[in-house]
């Protein structure tokens, strides 16, 4: 007692180190006690042992310079126990036959079903194994802390839990004496073709397989990546590229596009899923660039081409989605390659329809009888049985007129189908709508009757009596005719047609509203600038001051009285076509020379220095005419009532022959063959012609019809008109065009020449291509010419350097 008692009051005892074991006998008993200890843990028998007494034990043999022979005697027994666990567990649940490669026959029914689940039973035997091991090495780990602490840094090896990595992919996935790496690469494969095949897989398993190729890595001197992609991930995109090769020849050989587009779509969306659900992310891009090489590139044209479902057959019959799903595959295929094959087909078959529409135009055309002729029958609703409003009718003479305004028309509806599916089906896509574009610009301009076309549809919804349309269908197809002219290149011609076609409308009255009339002429002004709706804005000027004028005559006239009622429209020349007030002969007669005069009188009181030149052929006349049976209100060109009136004091069995009456009128043949057409063959025959017959001749006979009967009070008989031009009146106006072109390159060159003083060839050519391209395309060899006109006529000279010009002031 008393020494315990002395060691107390001296204090807390020291803890003495352990004393150094003998190196024959204690180092030989601690590893035996230790490797029975770790057998124990790796057959899941570690609730029996001590973790303190074994921690020593591993502890005692680093401190006491033994760990090279604890490190190599722990690397042995996990070595034994996974070829322990390799031949236990793993060969004998090795698949009879582990799928088939990518191109190999496809099992199916029972037989894929025995290979999904053999295959599942090996992979669930590889993960069982791998828990284990893992396990085992995680308890062990703790028991070997000190190793890891201490010897491993100082030898410069890996830690054991790194150890037990490396020796699972020796002895267990890259085992060479069991062939496990063979059987676990191709079942990995083979659960994946088979779940591509449309079987079901546990992907539970597969993920759990591919989880520890990927935490398993190679060696700093092997590559130091991991075993997934270097053993699993190429056998993978191999097999997968040979089994999409394949998948495509075959699904293309059916030739529908879209179902290989709905297959592609499906394939893409799989291997998006399988890379997310139990492939690495990493593999994603490979797989996506693989599939796109595959299904896709080498087979773009043979899609867009497929008869009977290709992109001609989506777009004949409105398939959007497919057409939607096409686009969105395409963007895939690298280096645009995809888009710009779409690009080039969705021209080709706009070019194709436009072409269509066109041979169509030109058959339509051929086809018809002659130049279209008009007349229109006003129908006074007093003079009708029954209650209605007054109707007009339209009697078409050929089919001219038709085949011009539907070819507007398909062109219209063919650029609304493209507009819709870029808008539905191509996200609104740039250059797609460009391509789109450059076909229309193509086919239209293809047409030389395109120009006459445009403006004669747009006269036929701004003329009144023809359809009833809404304001909002006449503003629409206004918008999509404009549309159309901007793909236009001869737009000098469509000026040229346009203000022929307003001009009628204007002075015979037939605007449908002066806000439609002014509307158009506003987009036309957006489209082309101030210049090119100059004068079309002056004839709604002289128009406007014509109708103010009007009330002011009135009042005259009530000074110097006429026999009837006179309106004038005075026109300025420079703004009207050349057609329209080109002087025109007409001898009017002493009734209506009267009414002439009147207001000749009246214009020169209030202007002075303007010269009149009066046009008949551009008025209209209402008039009443005496018929045996009743009078009828006839509303008539100015020239038919010049005309009428000449069988007005002529006896009714008497008559007058055509030369007769064109001396009486001075009318041009033209003019008055039409008149008298329109008079004696339309179908209000006020003359009855000798010979009868649709045509008249220089050799015909006239006389006034006066047992003509209708149930009408008022008749309208408009003058027959060509609607279309004739072949002949085109040559003229191709003439005129090509020569108002050449002051207008001229005009542009001088212009320019005067800003830039000196310019080479190249230059001003380009220049004046540039300046004039809004209007036309100028003929290169017509630009040239043009200069050397200008050479001779000492505007420009060629300096030193012949391919140089210079501006003389």
């Amino acid at each position: 007692m008393s020494m315990n008692l002395g060691a107390a009051k001296r204090g807390k005892p020291k803890i003495r180190p352990p004393k150094k074991p003998d190196p024959q006998t204690s180092i030989k008993e601690t590893w035996i006690k230790l490797a029975n200890a770790i057998r124990e843990i790796q057959n899941h028998n570690a609730s029996k042992l001590s973790f303190e007494e074994h921690y020593r034990y591993a502890y005692n043999m680093v401190l006491f310079k033994n760990g090279d022979q604890l490190y190599a005697g722990v690397k042995g027994l996990i070595s034994e126990h996974l070829e322990k666990l390799a031949e236990e567990k793993i060969v004998p649940t090795f698949p009879r036959s582990s799928g088939t490669s990518g191109t190999g026959k496809r099992r199916s029914g029972a037989e894929a079903v025995e290979s999904a689940m053999e295959g599942d039973r090996f992979l669930k035997a590889v993960k069982t194994v791998w828990e284990d091991h893992t396990g085992s090495m995680r308890k062990l780990k703790d028991v070997l802390k000190y190793m890891d602490k201490v010897y491993t840094p100082a030898a410069g090896v890996p830690q054991i839990y790194d150890v037990g990595l490396t020796l699972f992919l020796q002895h267990i996935v890259r085992s060479s004496r069991h062939s496990i790496h063979t059987h676990l690469i191709a079942t990995l494969l083979s659960q994946i073709q088979l779940e591509r095949d449309g079987e079901i897989i546990t992907r539970s398993t597969v993920r759990d397989c591919i989880d520890i190729l990927l935490r398993l890595t190679l060696s700093e001197r092997e590559g130091g990546k991991s075993v997934y992609s270097t053993d699993f991930e190429p056998e993978f995109l191999r097999n997968s590229a040979d089994y999409y090769r394949a998948e495509a020849l075959e699904i293309i050989e059916r030739g529908d596009a879209s179902r290989y587009l709905q297959n592609v779509e499906r394939r893409l969306s799989e291997e998006t899923d399988r890379t997310a659900h139990y492939l690495s992310s990493l593999t994603h891009s490979q797989l996506h660039s693989l599939l796109v090489e595959h299904l896709l590139t080498p087979h773009l044209s043979t899609i867009l081409s497929m008869p009977g479902s290709g992109l001609v057959s989506m777009i004949e019959h409105d398939r959007v989605s497919d057409l939607r799903r096409l686009y969105t595959l395409f963007l895939h295929v690298p280096k645009d390659a995809g888009r710009i094959a779409l690009r080039l087909a969705l021209r080709a078959d706009a070019e194709d329809r436009g072409r269509t529409i066109n041979e169509n135009s030109a058959l339509s055309e051929s086809g018809s009888a002659g130049p279209a002729e008009e007349q229109t029958m006003d129908v006074d609703p007093d003079d009708v049985k029954g209650k209605g409003k007054a109707k007009s009718q339209v009697v078409s003479g050929g089919n001219a007129l038709l085949a011009a305004l539907k070819w507007v028309q398909d062109s219209v509806d063919l650029k609304d189908r493209f507009d819709r599916l870029l808008d539905e089906a191509f996200g609104g896509d740039k250059s797609l709508q460009m391509s789109i574009n450059e076909a229309f610009q193509s086919f239209i301009n293809a047409n030389p009757r395109s120009p006459e076309y445009l403006s004669l549809y747009i006269d036929e919804h701004l003329k009144k009596g023809t359809k009833t349309k809404s304001e909002d269908e006449i503003e629409a197809a206004l918008d999509k005719t404009t549309t159309l002219f901007r793909f236009l290149q001869d737009k000098d011609k469509f000026e040229r047609y346009y203000k022929i076609h307003l001009a009628r409308r204007l002075l015979y009255g037939r605007s449908v509203s002066d806000d439609a009339e002014k509307g158009m002429v506003a987009k036309l002004k957006v489209e082309m600038g101030f210049q090119f709706t100059q004068k079309l804005e002056g004839m709604f000027t002289d128009m406007r001051l014509s109708t103010d004028s009007a009330h002011l005559f009135q009042q005259f006239t009530q000074r110097h009285q006429i026999p009837f009622s006179l309106s004038v429209n005075v026109l300025t020349a420079s703004y009207w076509p050349p057609t329209i007030v080109s002087a025109s002969t007409c001898t009017f007669g002493p009734l209506l020379s009267s009414g002439q005069d009147t207001f000749e009188k009246y214009y020169a009181g209030r202007h002075s220095g303007r010269r009149l030149v009066w046009q008949g052929g551009l008025g209209t006349a209402d008039v009443r005419v005496r018929f045996k049976a009743r009078s009828h209100d006839l509303n008539v060109s100015t020239q038919a009532l010049v005309v009428l009136l000449l069988f007005e004091n002529v006896p009714t069995d008497e008559s007058l022959a055509y030369t007769e009456i064109q001396s009486s009128t001075n009318l041009p043949d033209a003019d008055l063959r039409r008149t008298l057409q329109s008079l004696a063959c339309g179908k209000f025959r006020v003359l009855t012609k000798t010979p009868k017959g649709r045509e008249v001749d220089s050799t015909d006979v006239f006389s006034f019809n006066e047992g003509f009967t209708s149930n009408l009070a008022r008749i309208k008989i408009m003058q027959v008109a060509n609607k279309v031009e004739s072949n002949k009146e085109r040559e003229e106006t191709q003439e005129q065009v090509a020569e108002e072109r050449k002051h207008q390159i001229e005009a542009c060159i001088v212009r320019i020449m005067k800003n830039r003083k000196i310019m080479s060839h190249n230059d001003l050519v380009s220049e004046v291509a540039h300046q004039l391209s809004s209007r036309f395309n100028p003929p290169l060899n017509l630009v040239k010419k043009r200069i050397e006109g200008l050479i001779d006529r000492e505007y420009l000279e060629r300096t030193g350097d012949m391919a140089t010009y210079k501006y003389l002031a």
